[in-house]
């Protein structure tokens, strides 16, 4: 979904418990009392019910982590790369249309190639199971780089209390006349600014930036296994196989040859893609910000961190890193770089409730807690 909110959040139908929250619990090991999880109805009507305000949520003790479940994204069928829009497609430019889908072509075409490798006994079944298996994952990982929103900001985006602190000034972009969150750029193909954005990739047709970095980075992986076993199963029969059962139909050796090129050069690329991912996540400069300060010999002066890889597949667990699922952020405003006054507002209402709560001694955690929220999934 486009936007920056959270979505609603299933509960199991035995604990009432979030089912997010549960995975969360058994990924940390977090151990919180499900009977008095964190939540807003945010069905609530104040004028239905005598005037009466909605209590307050109990207060996290320390190491809790709040889950905001409230959705701020749009929910209409529709596509494009506005606030508005409820799925993110961007559709204008039809260079990057073209290039994407030549993508989904060559691949397909590779397993095809494979799968006839399969059927004229050319190769073991097995092989060819384990390539499209491969295959399949790597145009999962690029269907959902293209259609997710990789960290558009917000009209209603505000900056961060430390952001506030830090600087009394803050950036605002000329495009969008919005905040500009630092690392964020605006770009001219998607019209939105994009936070912690590395480049607009045209094989992608979409930026890359915080929200779907994990799916690009595991789409270079993904064809980067495909191109390099693709060649390793085709150099083992052409020099080390001498067997008949080793020898290609002699229609699928044309495709052969041809996907041998296309592997190679595939191989390349993904290779320096992925140098150039591990270098911005080593150093904390994304693509962009790379080349500006070549341009100014600045590169001497950076002072960014290194990008924690739990802020780029989050923190549900590693089992979830090789697939292509929104990640869980720790801390989702922080990540992104901004927050909205929406969510400022639910966190200050549970700031008052837990000043009040210590000031009648029922704890003293909860205004120090960490205060944490959850990914859009």
């Amino acid at each position: 979904m486009a936007g920056s909110g959270k979505k609603e959040i299933g509960t199991s139908s035995s604990s009432g418990r979030p089912l997010l929250r549960s995975c969360l619990d058994a990924a940390c090991g977090c151990q919180i009392d499900s009977s008095e999880y964190l939540e807003y109805d945010y069905s609530y009507q104040i004028t239905r019910q005598g005037g009466k305000p909605q209590p307050l949520p109990r207060i996290r003790t320390l190491g809790e982590r709040y889950i905001d479940t409230h959705n701020d994204d749009p929910w209409s069928f529709s596509f494009g790369t506005g606030e508005e829009k409820g799925i993110w497609m961007n559709s204008g430019d039809q260079a990057g249309s073209i290039m994407a889908t030549l993508v989904w072509l060559l691949m397909t075409y590779s397993a095809v190639t494979v799968t006839l490798l399969t059927v004229t006994e050319g190769i073991h079944p097995n092989l060819g199971m384990v390539y499209t298996l491969l295959c399949g994952m790597s145009l999962a990982c690029h269907a959902k780089t293209s259609l997710t929103d990789p960290g558009s900001v917000p009209r209603a985006a505000v900056p961060q209390e430390e952001q506030r602190r830090e600087s009394p000034s803050h950036s605002m972009c000329g495009q969008c006349q919005t905040f500009k969150p630092p690392m964020s750029h605006h770009c001219r193909i998607c019209n939105r600014c994009v936070s912690r954005m590395d480049h607009h990739c045209p094989w992608m047709n979409n930026c890359v930036g915080a929200a779907n970095l994990k799916h690009f980075i595991l789409f270079l992986i993904y064809t980067w296994t495909c191109a390099a076993y693709s060649l390793v199963l085709f150099g083992w029969n052409y020099f080390f196989c001498a067997d008949e059962d080793c020898t290609f139909h002699v229609v699928v050796i044309h495709l052969v040859r041809a996907m041998t090129f296309l592997c190679i050069g595939a191989f390349l690329f993904t290779s320096s893609m992925l140098m150039n991912v591990t270098y911005g996540l080593m150093t904390g400069i994304g693509t962009i910000d790379r080349l500006k300060k070549k341009a100014t010999n600045t590169m001497s002066q950076s002072d960014e961190e290194p990008i924690a890889l739990k802020d780029v597949f989050g923190i549900a667990g590693y089992h979830t890193w090789p697939f292509p699922i929104d990640p869980v952020f720790e801390d989702y405003d922080r990540v992104m770089g901004y927050s909205t006054p929406q969510r400022l507002l639910r966190e200050q209402q549970f700031m008052e409730q837990a000043a009040g709560s210590n000031g009648q001694g029922l704890g003293g955690g909860g205004a120090s807690s960490k205060w944490s929220e959850s990914h859009p999934v």
